[in-house]
């Protein structure tokens, strides 16, 4: 229920806001360009110099296996034979450097892929990946890779848990554009907000050239060491791909776990690039939109994704692809993946669904979901953007297919920080300041049932909100209230109040009764016998969280 549109309306009116402060800055007496610092402006340094491999490694990340709990995959970049590139690791210590780890402690392994990449840069980029397995449950360790004797750093990640613990993941939309100028601070503030989180999740386009070894080099950088210490979950946007050529880069970047459609279905043409991963009671769900016109690929994943939906021992469940089933940009639909995977993600009771592509934020649901004004109990789908590459936001794609969008905005830099707990998840979407701007609450009991609850705001805990069986009551029968929103076994009175009860007042207590697991509350009651034909009341509800109200009512004469 929120909404930023731009302070603009066109790129003509873009440019006279510039040309006048500009102006405005020239005559307070403050003049930029080089002609202000010297003669001669400085040259750009060469992307083939700033972004050549070494022998030292660089762009060192965490991949999940599909046995996060007790085995790691790490991929890097360096300048070394496959002969020696290795990595070692331990149960991370309380210390290292003067102080040397236990005899026997260290463990080394050899890298089980070795692959160049040939660049546009005029080198080769050879990228490696190992796997430590053997690992025990919810343990930190410590890592490093290299050749034996150019490492990088030591690093530290802790692995799953065998079942279900609480933690937080991080979701980003397209990164794509600005990477190396406006996309670092996006993924540092998350950061900054999540530190304990788990998992990341890139819903595709993270470069806007395919085999740019430049962009490449540049999203690395955006999220230095973070990479390396937190599992990364991405999934390819049309910028993955050279037209129909998947990026040279993304395979041996990305050695996803090989349980999709690929191996399922023998689609190798989605290798890496469809996956799933059960990390502590989340299945997360990779699917490759790219292919949508190609019905050979999509009903190869859509009959995987239905299987792994039906067949699922999480609690919670987690589907992120690149093109939208609702679009938020103008002129933008996806009606394949509408039609193909929509019905599905209602059906099994998806609970995200994290897509990118339309440079906008969008967020909602279906309408035959909606159980109030501010409650659904249907798949939340969210549309976001990390980079600095702006569309128009439009809902037209959501209101011309059945679906509310709850909350949209164009012209934002956004990152969104999913906390799951056992009976609840939380999902933020935050503006690069660090502002909040959206946000709902997904409550789950261990039948299934659902609610996904607004974000508490003023808007959302004051008004409207209460639902009557009827409007048009007589005297002494029975009226049906709902109202949704609550905490868990939260406290709720329940008022019958006139419309002429002066302001403050709450009028006549009913009852006072507890919403449920879900934050659900029903009660029925009956009116006055004594009520006055035509006399018009609403139904009232207080608590510590809520004070809402219901339509008028008019009692029948």
């Amino acid at each position: 229920m929120s909404e930023v549109k731009r302070p603009w309306n066109s790129g003509r009116r873009r440019a006279a806001v510039a040309a006048i402060g500009a102006a405005a800055l020239f005559a307070g007496g403050i003049a930029f360009g080089p002609a202000a610092f010297g003669d001669a402006a400085p040259t750009k340094f060469p992307a083939a110099e700033r972004y050549k491999p070494t022998p030292v490694p660089d762009r060192v990340i965490l991949i999940p296996t599909d046995k996060p709990a007790t085995s790691q995959r790490v991929s890097w970049r360096a300048d070394a034979s496959a002969e020696w590139a290795q990595a070692q690791f331990l149960e991370a210590p309380k210390a290292l450097g003067d102080v040397a780890p236990a005899a026997g402690a260290v463990r080394t392994v050899k890298a089980i892929a070795n692959t160049p990449v040939n660049t546009s840069l005029g080198y080769a980029s050879t990228y490696h990946t190992v796997e430590f397995t053997g690992l025990s449950p919810q343990t930190r360790y410590t890592y490093r890779v290299g050749d034996g004797t150019n490492w990088s750093e030591w690093i530290d990640f802790t692995t799953a848990a065998e079942g279900f613990e609480p933690f937080s993941f991080i979701y980003y939309g397209d990164a794509q554009n600005y990477i190396d100028s406006a996309v670092p601070r996006v993924f540092r503030q998350a950061f900054a907000d999540r530190p304990q989180a788990k998992v990341i999740v890139n819903a595709g386009d993270l470069i806007d050239s395919a085999n740019s070894e430049e962009q490449w080099g540049q999203w690395y950088n955006a999220g230095g060491f973070i990479d390396g210490q937190v599992n990364n979950i991405s999934v390819t946007g049309n910028h993955e791909y050279n037209g129909t050529s998947l990026s040279s880069f993304w395979a041996p970047q990305f050695p996803y776990p090989d349980n999709g459609p690929a191996s399922w279905a023998n689609e190798p043409a989605l290798d890496s690039t469809a996956y799933s991963v059960d990390y502590q009671g989340v299945r997360f769900i990779g699917l490759n939109t790219n292919v949508q016109s190609i019905p050979q690929y999509m009903d190869a994943q859509t009959a995987w994704l239905e299987g792994l939906l039906k067949d699922n021992p999480n609690k919670w469940t987690v589907v992120t692809f690149h093109h939208p089933v609702y679009s938020t940009a103008e002129g933008r639909n996806n009606p394949i993946v509408r039609a193909q995977w929509g019905p599905l993600l209602e059906k099994y009771g998806v609970d995200l669904v994290l897509q990118g592509h339309d440079h906008t934020y969008g967020r909602g649901s279906t309408v035959a979901s909606r159980k109030s004004a501010t409650v659904h109990d249907g798949t939340v789908y969210a549309v976001s953007v990390s980079g600095g590459k702006m569309y128009d936001v439009d809902g037209s794609v959501w209101t011309d297919n059945g679906a509310d969008i709850m909350a949209k905005a164009e012209d934002s830099q956004l990152y969104q920080m999913i906390d799951v707990k056992g009976d609840s998840l939380t999902y933020e979407a935050r503006f690069a300041n660090g502002k909040h701007f959206d946000g709902v609450v997904v409550r789950k009991n261990e039948a299934g049932e659902r609610t996904v609850n607004e974000w508490r705001t003023p808007e959302t805990t004051t008004g409207e909100h209460v639902i009557v069986s009827t409007t048009a009551p007589k005297a002494g029968s029975k009226l049906a209230v709902t109202g949704y929103g609550y905490d868990p076994n939260e406290s709720v009175d329940i008022y019958l109040r006139k419309t002429s009860t002066a302001e403050g007042k709450p009028g006549i207590l009913i009852a006072t009764k507890k919403a449920d697991e879900l934050g659900r509350l029903d009660y029925t009651f009956t009116l006055p016998s004594n009520a006055t034909g035509g006399s018009q009341h609403t139904v009232y509800l207080e608590s510590h969280s809520q004070q809402i109200s219901s339509q008028v009512i008019t009692v029948k004469k």
